[in-house]
């Protein structure tokens, strides 16, 4: 057993290493870019190497110099570090070699994030699908639209759904310390995190779960607390770089994309339908905590993961891979009640359709549509057409 777990293992990490020497010389080496990953990785490199604040002037032009080989122009995004300061922590492993190689092994890195994400997710639903499927799966999991997107742009944000996923997967297993530990890792991208961080907390209170609370309180203490020792004005340069965002980013939510892309409705618009949203969301939460069974528990964790997409701040196409989790459940289902062939169509159509809208409506400078960002909505309504679903199903969860 112990031989055979041990050429595994090899052989895992001989095919991780060619895929990083492939990386190279295929993707990074020829065409640097990866300009997500780029700016908390130059952040980071500049802050370790030559102790510069990760959201000083001087480090955003470090940023752009490297993207554009200059300041950025007022039309070109900035790529200000805009994270809080411990998001440096998790690309310090990178940034001792060059960036070609960094961005090499972040990209692997990244692609077994969603690897590993699709097996807890199937490990959580208690569905053991046949090989072949498990592989489709896998391939459609690294090369959906929102998932080769942020694999393209070096998104953190898949780093951040596989701690979601493996937080919901050790929170339902009665992995308490281990889920608050993830939680608070995940909070590295707040926008997010924010939501689902807040349900998992108060239901964790509701249900006397304090060694959940506990650790997330410790690790939030650790990543804060210790970014107060390396950078004791942190606070202040995240909320300025904040304070700028808006100014540079061309679509913030799908409501913004609805109320006033599409309909010109304006600011008011985009709140009220925001505060709707909250609204529903509270209330789906406390309908949750009335009844206290699995199925409205997980309803109501897909819900908010859903809304924190729809209503929050800002997202982005590269973190709907979060919308796997959701889609699992289906397909699942489908798989049980043998509908291979909705399985099949639902599969096809969430692959085919993304990337082809994208490749009809991108614009100048190979920006994607702001339409694009109306997928979660898909989300939205699969949800609300199957609560009954959610509430009758046999999850094995222990929550």
């Amino acid at each position: 057993m112990r031989s055979g777990r041990l050429i595994a293992a090899l052989v895992i990490g001989v095919v991780l290493i060619a895929n990083v020497i492939a990386s190279y010389q295929l993707f990074t080496r020829p065409y640097p870019g990866f300009n997500d990953y780029l700016t908390v990785w130059e952040a980071s490199r500049l802050f370790f190497y030559e102790g510069l604040d990760p959201y000083s002037a001087q480090t955003s032009l470090a940023i752009q110099t490297r993207i554009f080989g200059r300041a950025a122009l007022p039309d070109e995004q900035p790529n200000h570090f805009a994270y809080p300061f411990y998001a440096i922590y998790f690309v310090y492993p990178f940034i001792h070699t060059e960036y070609a190689w960094a961005t090499a092994a972040w990209l692997v890195f990244l692609e077994v994030c969603l690897i590993s994400a699709l097996a807890l997710i199937l490990d959580l639903l208690k569905w053991r699908p046949r090989p072949l499927t498990v592989a489709a799966l896998a391939l459609l999991s690294l090369l959906a639209y929102p998932a080769a997107r942020g694999l393209v742009l070096g998104q953190v944000s898949h780093l951040v759904y596989l701690l979601q996923v493996a937080a919901i997967w050790a929170f339902v297993r009665r992995r308490d310390g281990l889920a608050g530990a993830l939680l608070a890792l995940s909070t590295f991208k707040p926008q997010m995190s924010v939501l689902i961080v807040l349900f998992l907390l108060v239901w964790a209170m509701a249900r006397r779960r304090w060694r959940a609370i506990g650790a997330f309180g410790v690790g939030m203490a650790a990543l804060i607390g210790s970014s107060f020792l390396l950078q004791p004005n942190w606070v202040e340069g995240f909320l300025y770089q904040l304070t700028l965002y808006p100014s540079y980013i061309r679509v913030s939510t799908p409501i913004w994309v609805v109320t006033d892309y599409l309909l010109g409705l304006g600011r008011w618009a985009e709140v009220g339908l925001n505060v709707l949203g909250a609204l529903v969301m509270l209330w789906a939460w406390w309908q949750a905590l009335r009844h206290g069974t699995v199925g409205h528990f997980a309803w109501t964790l897909m819900l908010t993961l859903t809304l924190t997409h729809v209503i929050g701040l800002r997202t982005a196409t590269p973190h709907f891979v979060v919308f796997w989790l959701p889609l699992m459940f289906y397909l699942r289902d489908w798989a049980r009640q043998r509908r291979y062939g909705v399985m099949i169509s639902v599969l096809a159509a969430l692959f085919v359709l993304p990337w082809l809208y994208f490749l009809l409506t991108i614009g100048e400078g190979k920006f994607e549509h702001p339409t694009l960002f109306l997928l979660p909505f898909i989300a939205l309504i699969a949800l609300a057409l199957t609560r009954r679903q959610w509430s009758a199903a046999a999850l094995d969860w222990s929550v």
